[in-house]
């Protein structure tokens, strides 16, 4: 878990242009279009939408994607207030990660609800992939990453982000034991996958959170990162900073030219050199190695 982990902080430094900025503003935007059309033709448009194994099979190959814009809500106040706080907490985990990670992030979730809720249907007859469970983790994410962060439950009670975060799991696991036998047989094996698929995609992105909690409670003994790690995360962190304040993310040490100036260029940043120095394309294979 931990090398997907770093695997996901290099590609995410390599591809900067990777993802779609504002992702969640273009995701809120739908999704308030289908809940508009539905309210006019009764659910239509959700139907036309939804996740459907028989008619994807048919040729509706859409809906393996579309089902992500299935509105959650049926009242009209509830879904502003849902559309609202979906994009703040989007906007935040951005602003957070960058663009190429917050993308990442959420097709991995989407491409997970896919797999296991296909792999589900396997035993269970039919696929059930619904976007509750993904929507639900991008709150476990961004309490995460502002865990001090005060949300107004019920636009009055002020609540830290990481104790509404710790209320979710502990409610998840209560709905879970509390069904008696007759609904677990029928809503474990469906539930179970797509909560299995969100979690596993928060876990890789936050795998090193996740340790040091475990850590910290005694569960594990807390991990003692690499030196090379440590100075590739520091890097990163100081990078993503530099590239807010100047306005560019890469630029290469020998022509000075930047991927804000010429997006058309390719950076890397060299193995051979020491530290972390970037080059573009045309300098990644020809230039003098630093040494320190």
């Amino acid at each position: 878990m931990k090398k997907l982990c770093d695997a996901v902080d290099r590609f995410c430094l390599n591809h900067p242009r990777f993802g779609i900025p504002n992702l969640m503003r273009f995701v809120v935007f739908i999704t308030a279009a289908v809940f508009l059309l539905d309210s006019f033709s009764g659910g239509a448009a959700s139907y036309m939408l939804n996740f459907d194994w028989a008619l994807i099979l048919r040729g509706e190959l859409w809906r393996l994607a579309t089902w992500l814009f299935i509105p959650e809500y049926d009242r009209v106040i509830w879904m502003v207030v849902g559309m609202f706080f979906y994009y703040f907490i989007g906007s935040s985990i951005e602003s957070a990660w960058g663009t190429a990670k917050f993308t990442l992030f959420y097709l991995t979730g989407a491409v997970l609800t896919v797999l296991f809720g296909c792999l589900a249907g396997l035993w269970t007859g039919y696929p059930l992939v619904t976007n509750i469970y993904l929507n639900n983790v991008l709150f476990l994410a961004f309490a995460t990453l502002y865990p001090d962060a005060l949300i107004r439950v019920y636009f009055v009670l002020p609540v830290k982000a990481k104790w509404l975060a710790l209320f979710y799991v502990f409610l998840t696991f209560y709905d879970l034991i509390r069904m008696n036998t007759a609904a677990a047989m029928i809503m474990l094996p469906m539930t179970l996958p797509l909560l299995a698929a969100v979690w596993l995609a928060y876990a890789v992105f936050f795998w090193d959170r996740i340790r040091d909690i475990l850590a910290d409670i005694g569960f594990l003994t807390r991990h003692q990162r690499s030196p090379r790690t440590i100075q590739f995360k520091e890097a990163a962190k100081k990078q993503a900073e530099k590239a807010r304040r100047q306005g560019y993310r890469h630029k290469c040490e020998v022509c000075g030219r930047t991927d804000a100036d010429h997006p058309e260029l390719s950076f890397r940043y060299c193995s051979r050199c020491a530290g972390y120095h970037c080059f573009c394309e045309d300098h990644i294979f020809n230039h003098e190695h630093f040494t320190s």
